[in-house]
């Protein structure tokens, strides 16, 4: 009988070529009808030219917690890094809201206490602010409960609940797959460049976040999207199949175009 993982012997563990101290992790949900549906609507807004009068927007919110220092770090100086104490202070945690628009680079963060459906309202006021000349808005973004145009009627009077849906038009990500949404590559910089540090209140935090947005947005930084509907088909056939029998042409067809570009080289 085999032993338990926990006492395999090194001589076991080579053998079976196990790896006990790594591991995995998977941010895609179960490839259904319902998400191909939803990714292939994302991607074909992607892959759209720019419109100023129909922008595509991507938003979502992250929950940054506040720590504190429980004891002063030493201070980074030649030949020796900044040292941190192991030992922090939890000071509660507030909501961070943003939204890129990838093809001019233009960005809008707000930091509020907590993210419920009057937060998410009054965001997309403001966000509605910056493209007073676009018919409507195209907001990427995933299936939470708040957001909805019922935040907008649950904040506003009725008429100004109805004017502000007007401006929309939502698009919502396939469940389990964050890695559509482009907002999350700004949200990985933002992590890189202050979110992952320990900050011990809102207020400094609200700081360094405008800061850091205000600056990105000067320099235009826009995001090139390169996953597309057909590399989609290509990639996830398998899935594509699963659903419709007849998706396997696409898996079929990428042969002899992967053949002649080679032929070409």
């Amino acid at each position: 009988m085999r032993p338990p993982l926990a006492h395999l012997s090194q001589t076991d563990s080579k053998k079976n070529e196990l790896q006990p101290h790594l591991k995995k992790t998977w941010c895609i949900g179960q490839i259904d009808a319902s998400f191909i549906a939803r990714m292939e609507q994302i991607l074909w807004l992607y892959s759209l030219p720019y419109d100023p009068s129909l922008p595509v927007v991507c938003f979502d919110e992250r929950p940054c917690f506040l720590i504190g220092e429980a004891v002063t770090g030493l201070e980074m100086k030649a030949r020796h890094v900044a040292r941190q104490h192991y030992a922090y202070e939890k000071n509660g945690s507030c909501a961070l809201l943003a939204t890129i628009e990838p093809h001019t680079g233009k960005r809008l963060a707000r930091v509020f206490d907590q993210r419920t459906k009057r937060e998410y309202a009054l965001f997309m006021k403001e966000l509605a602010a910056q493209f007073p000349e676009a018919e409507k808005i195209r907001l990427v973004q995933d299936n939470l409960n708040t957001h909805n145009l019922s935040s907008f009627y649950e904040t506003f009077s009725a008429a100004e609940a109805f004017a502000l849906s007007q401006r929309f038009e939502f698009h919502y990500t396939p469940k389990s797959a964050s890695w559509l949404n482009m907002i999350e590559i700004e949200f990985s910089a933002l992590s890189k460049q202050c979110l992952d540090r320990r900050i011990a209140t809102k207020e400094e935090l609200t700081k360094e976040v405008l800061a850091i947005v205000k600056e990105r947005a000067e320099k235009a930084i826009k995001i090139t999207w390169q996953f597309s509907i057909e590399k989609a088909r290509i990639k996830l056939n398998r899935h594509y199949e699963g659903v419709q029998a007849k998706n396997i042409r696409y898996k079929i067809t990428w042969f002899p175009v992967y053949l002649e570009f080679g032929q070409q080289k």
